[in-house]
């Protein structure tokens, strides 16, 4: 079965390609690399024993998409692909409202025209806002508190309509929570191109000696610590999700949104006191004021998706943190500066 994985060169993209690969899907790839590496890429092939169909494109170049439906007999599609950073959401809301739209209308324009109607969805726990109440179960009020997550949500509004007016669509829009840790290899992980904006990569990087300096955004918030709240999640297991998606996806009726996370919260001081435990090293850090967009506190109710996928995940944060540490202590030279 192929499956078209857009932004499949990506931190996430990268791990499940190899989820499905394992699973006995033909994954077929197209990524821009603007925020990810042909390295990735051939890291994974490595891994993975197989070379994947790959396009260097943009999603949102239609005249790439139709070639690869041409070519390829893709007969569903895990939507990755778009900006995702949240401070730089709130500085550049233009570009992020054009890009993460326009890929998903011509990505899902021609998936019809080529009659391919399944769906796995990248949204996020952005979706929620700042939460009322916790954990977060899906039937949450919906808001969005900086412009990356509002394109979440409108894609999911899009995406319910889209749905409601043709009832062969198949959808799942897994809301992640916080991706991190690397593939137990240590041969791909979170590298992202330029500053980091997640926690792990600032702490490990920081670590390496890759950056100069380690920030805290905000210890007056209303949480134990006074820093962030943020549920965690191993990127193989959320890998693992999209493929229990995969498989679910013809039982689904239009488009179904789905937690992916943990259901346990930690907070940013917690997690730089695991890797100084993992670590055996003492990591210093600055206290600076909050960034916009940011909520105190945010993790999941994950039963929906144990119910209607039968996933749960594996792996606990001080093995998230372990797998992060490797990889990142293994591949050091390779992040940019």
């Amino acid at each position: 079965m192929s499956i078209l994985i857009t932004g499949g060169a990506g931190y996430i993209g990268t791990h499940t390609l190899l989820a499905l690969n394992d699973a006995g899907y033909a994954p077929v790839v197209i990524d821009n690399l603007s925020n990810s590496t042909n390295d990735a890429l051939r890291q994974t092939e490595r891994l993975g024993g197989i070379q994947f169909p790959f396009y260097e494109a943009d999603v949102r170049d239609r005249s790439v998409l139709r070639q690869i439906f041409r070519t390829h007999p893709i007969e569903a599609v895990i939507h990755f692909a778009g900006l995702k950073a949240v401070g730089e959401s709130v500085s550049q809301p233009l570009r992020y409202f054009s890009n993460n739209l326009e890929s998903t209308l011509a990505l899902v324009d021609v998936m019809k025209e080529h009659g391919c109607r399944q769906l796995v969805f990248s949204s996020s726990a952005t979706v929620y806002g700042a939460p009322q109440q916790l954990p977060l179960t899906e039937d949450h009020p919906l808001s969005a508190t900086n412009p990356y997550g509002r394109t979440k949500l409108m894609i999911e509004e899009i995406l319910n309509d889209l749905s409601q007016s043709d009832a062969f669509w198949r959808i799942a829009m897994l809301r992640y929570f916080n991706p991190v840790g690397a593939h137990l290899s240590g041969r791909i992980g979170e590298a992202p191109l330029g500053p980091p904006n997640n926690l792990f990569p600032c702490i490990t990087q920081f670590m390496t000696g890759v950056r100069s300096e380690l920030k805290v955004f905000g210890d007056d918030y209303p949480t134990p610590d006074g820093t962030g709240v943020r549920d965690y999640l191993h990127v193989c297991d959320l890998a693992e999700g999209h493929v229990s998606a995969l498989k679910k996806l013809e039982e689904i009726e239009g488009a179904v949104s789905i937690n992916l996370g943990t259901g346990k919260g930690h907070s940013v001081l917690e997690v730089i006191r695991l890797f100084e435990q993992v670590s055996g090293r003492e990591i210093p850090y600055q206290i600076v004021p909050r960034r916009p967009g940011d909520v105190a506190e945010c993790y999941a109710d994950a039963t929906k998706a144990k119910e209607l996928l039968g996933w749960e995940v594996n792996y606990d944060l001080p093995r998230m943190i372990q797998d992060s540490w490797r990889w990142q202590n293994h591949n050091f030279n390779r992040t940019p500066a």
